[in-house]
């Protein structure tokens, strides 16, 4: 199956099963992709975590049962999985603005979220830039931090503290980095490169390991060979305002018609600085032929 017949897949499953306590690992298990990889590429397109989009078609359906019908607060909160009523009502406000009581009452305004429908993007304005690069074996080290599979959002967070506490700072001269090389050194994260054999995924911010380098006090990690889709930016002012932007076209306008499959590899982020003050900005897709 092509990556849009297995999402939709995913979401017709998701419709069937709505009543029904669903983990990423069931969800995952009628695409092609584990749960990590499939967690990641939802993410990626939708720009939510997969719970997140449950929790709101839950909400959404529980919604529309107050205003059609005479269903107790207390049943549809068990209904959707939530412990009590209070649970259940504070998420409802949340997404709604208004508790469950008054979403009975006429003329109420909620937030409704329809399910998701994923279909190829037509985009002729905007360029890609894009290569093919088949790459051996290498290592990184740096800074590592294991996420749950469903905790992609979380990651911009780890980037802040590792700003605000210098670590980025220490691991960037620990890489024989100077300011203004323009890209002979770079910092770039890598995302699930073993899986843990549970619900979690590894993600590091890392350096290219050469002799050079000074490793101690950090983690250090092997990336297989591979042949990756490599997708570059423009120059920004800012690292990072781009990696998520590219993600989403590469995988829902580049991948569906580009005559290759994503692998079951590590995602790779690469950031370029510049004698300007300027970022380029990488991502890597590992990729095989369809």
């Amino acid at each position: 199956m092509d990556i849009l017949t297995q999402l939709n897949s995913a979401m017709a499953y998701i419709e069937e099963h709505i009543e029904d306590d669903m983990e990423l690992t069931d969800v995952s298990s009628v695409t092609a992709y584990s749960p990590y990889h499939f967690g990641r590429l939802f993410y990626y397109i939708a720009d939510m975590s997969l719970s997140e989009y449950i929790r709101k078609r839950k909400l959404s359906l529980a919604a529309m049962k107050l205003q059609n019908g005479g269903d107790k607060v207390i049943d549809l909160a068990i209904l959707y999985g939530y412990d009590s009523a209070d649970s259940f009502t504070r998420a409802f406000v949340k997404q709604h603005g208004v508790t469950p009581s008054n979403a009975r009452e006429p003329g109420i305004s909620l937030t409704i979220f329809p399910p998701l429908t994923f279909q190829i993007k037509i985009e002729g304005v905007q360029a890609m830039n894009w290569r093919i690069e088949e790459r051996e074996a290498f290592e990184v080290f740096g800074i590592e931090r294991i996420f749950k599979n469903d905790e992609n959002d979380r990651v911009p967070g780890f980037w802040d503290e590792c700003f605000g506490n210098g670590e980025y700072e220490r691991l960037y001269k620990a890489a024989g980095a100077k300011n203004g090389e323009d890209g002979k050194h770079c910092i770039g994260a890598i995302c699930g490169y073993f899986e843990s054999g549970d619900d979690s995924f590894p993600y590091i911010i890392c350096a290219l390991k050469k002799s050079e380098s000074d490793t101690d006090g950090y983690r250090v990690a092997q990336i297989p060979k591979f042949t990756w889709a490599v997708f570059r930016s423009d120059a920004t002012d800012h690292m990072g305002t781009e990696i998520l932007k590219m993600y989403n076209r590469a995988h829902s306008e580049w991948l569906p018609s580009s005559g290759y499959d994503k692998a079951a590899g590590p995602d790779i982020e690469v950031y370029y600085d510049t004698p300007n003050g300027k970022y380029y900005q990488e991502v890597w897709i590992p990729v095989r032929k369809a």
